[in-house]
């Protein structure tokens, strides 16, 4: 391994799609995989011990989300580059790996040979992100700058809007599952991308924003 190989952390919670990533970056002589990770925790301890160049993160994880972990990882390793990759297409995803810091974003389908290019381009500081992104994300920023603050609340889904509205009544994950026909694990995730939506870090602090913008009567 040179010495100016490419440190490349690895965090996806399905082990068979780390091996085929490992197998095939492996054999890229720029390369070198330095960790892996399964949810976000271990995701961001090893990126703090192991101090990748670049991480190629997985959107949806047990334990959280890949943003959370990018948004986590990048506030105190700013030089760590990091690829988001996710199984199916979504907008609001993309937006919210912006925010967070990610310098590309992939669907999982991708091609090895691109992701490999990927890693060596956002290693050498450049964005893979689309103008048209780019574009849809200034124009987000501009619009808030001109909304009246009430027009500002986050945006949820239905799904979403329900579960924060139990979450506020004490409910667990379980309950939730039960009232709204879900299983444990999708409400889970949903519970993640209501906290990501809001900025927040606890589920009880998700609690205290849904009484806040409960009707008052």
């Amino acid at each position: 391994m040179t010495q100016s190989a490419i440190r490349v952390m690895l965090v996806d919670d399905h082990e068979l799609i780390r091996r085929g990533l490992r197998g095939y970056l492996e054999s890229r002589p720029n390369v070198e995989i330095v960790a892996e990770a399964e949810n976000v925790r271990q995701a961001v301890a090893r990126a703090n011990t192991q101090k990748p160049d670049v991480i190629v993160m997985d959107v949806q994880m047990p334990d959280g989300t890949g943003i959370e972990a990018c948004r986590t990882i990048r506030a105190v390793l700013p030089e760590t580059r990091v690829i988001m990759l996710t199984s199916f297409e979504d907008d609001d995803a993309v937006m919210q790996s912006v925010v967070a810091g990610a310098s590309a974003f992939f669907l999982k389908t991708t091609p090895g040979a691109q992701i490999a290019e990927a890693i060596e381009k956002v290693a050498s500081g450049q964005s893979l992100l689309d103008q048209r992104v780019i574009s849809r994300l200034l124009a987000q920023v501009r619009t808030m700058a001109t909304a009246p603050a009430a027009e500002q609340k986050p945006k949820l889904t239905e799904n979403e809007q329900k579960i924060l509205e139990r979450i506020a009544e004490g409910k667990t994950n379980r309950e939730i599952a039960g009232e709204i026909y879900l299983s444990e694990k999708t409400v889970k995730k949903y519970v993640s991308n209501i906290l990501d939506k809001l900025n927040l870090r606890r589920r009880s602090e998700a609690a205290a924003y849904a009484a806040r913008q409960a009707p008052r009567s």
